[in-house]
């Protein structure tokens, strides 16, 4: 793996830039590719921080959406900030998103561990959704990962609509059936009127995550009070949640470090969605509001920095 560090902030404009070296580890992509807005992005210090965090969309997104949290970590925190594009998102021509691999979004944000590890002595990783869920993932096995994890929205279980969560259980079931493509709907373009987001949840996509959620799954139950979580968390979770339901945020809550766990917990009556949890801002074009902002982000961002300087990481 190829990592320029000799990064400085000179190379890049302030406080966030594309970050072109990104293109230069995974070839398929380039600058042209990808809608406007939507590229990987790169938020230096003049110096290279003792710290970096490494944030990653979800599945529809792209890194725009996890850059207002990304803006915090660098100017009210002073961290290193790198925010991937997982294969297949952002891009004007997604083509379905053929051929997309859970595995190759593991290699997207390893690439940013390796480049945030080489300039800082603490990486932390985050994420939204499948980003969360990713981060979760590797948060307990990567050695390079010495911080924490901050888990926004993460997709940990499938939101479910009947008696014992039968609907989310079909959900992660049909997602992971290998004839999943048969059935679905192709007819429907991917690129919409939203500048950031791709308009659904593409199959090809879904039963990706579903094969992650299905790994999270496996992983937790190795957990338990003799074994808990490795690192420490700050999860924030809206309990009205369409997409990931809570109630995985609760059971990892159960084998973690109880004096190492943070939750920004939000009622079902307030005012957020699953992608808007990390918007400190509305998402609009031409007139048309996409995502409204959390109303609670000020607050939610002082929750993070208590916790980061709670933890020490």
């Amino acid at each position: 793996m190829e990592v320029d560090s000799n990064m400085t902030r000179s190379d890049y404009k302030s406080p966030s830039a594309e970050w072109h070296d990104y293109y230069k580890q995974f070839p398929n992509l380039s600058s042209d590719a990808i809608r406007d807005g939507c590229h990987p992005q790169i938020m230096l210090q003049a110096e290279p921080a003792s710290k970096a965090i490494v944030l990653t969309h979800g599945l529809r997104d792209s890194p725009y959406f996890m850059a207002a949290i990304g803006r915090y970590f660098h100017t009210q925190l002073g961290y290193d900030v790198y925010l991937p594009l997982l294969q297949g998102h952002g891009l004007k021509e997604p083509a379905g998103m053929e051929k997309v691999s859970q595995a190759v979004w593991k290699e997207n944000v390893n690439f940013a561990i390796e480049c945030a590890s080489q300039r800082s002595e603490t990486v932390s990783v985050g994420g939204l959704s499948t980003g969360g869920l990713l981060s979760f993932l590797m948060g307990a096995t990567d050695k390079k990962i010495n911080g924490a994890v901050y888990l926004f929205a993460a997709a940990l279980d499938l939101k479910g609509g009947g008696p014992f969560d039968v609907v989310g259980e079909l959900k992660e079931w049909a997602m992971r059936l290998s004839f999943i493509d048969e059935i679905a709907d192709f007819n429907k373009p991917l690129i919409s009127d939203d500048p950031y987001r791709y308009s659904h949840v593409d199959m090809d996509g879904a039963h990706e995550l579903g094969k992650l959620i299905e790994e999270g799954e496996d992983y937790l139950e190795t957990l338990g009070p003799n074994n808990l979580y490795p690192k420490p968390v700050f999860a924030a979770h809206w309990e009205g949640d369409e997409r990931a339901d809570i109630a995985g945020i609760e059971a990892l809550r159960c084998v973690a470090d109880p004096a190492r766990f943070e939750f920004f917990r939000m009622g079902k009556d307030e005012k957020v969605t699953h992608p808007s949890l990390v918007l400190d801002g509305p998402i609009e074009k031409n007139g048309v509001v996409y995502e409204e902002k959390n109303p609670r982000f000020d607050e939610m961002m002082a929750a993070v920095a208590a916790f980061e300087k709670k933890s020490g990481c």
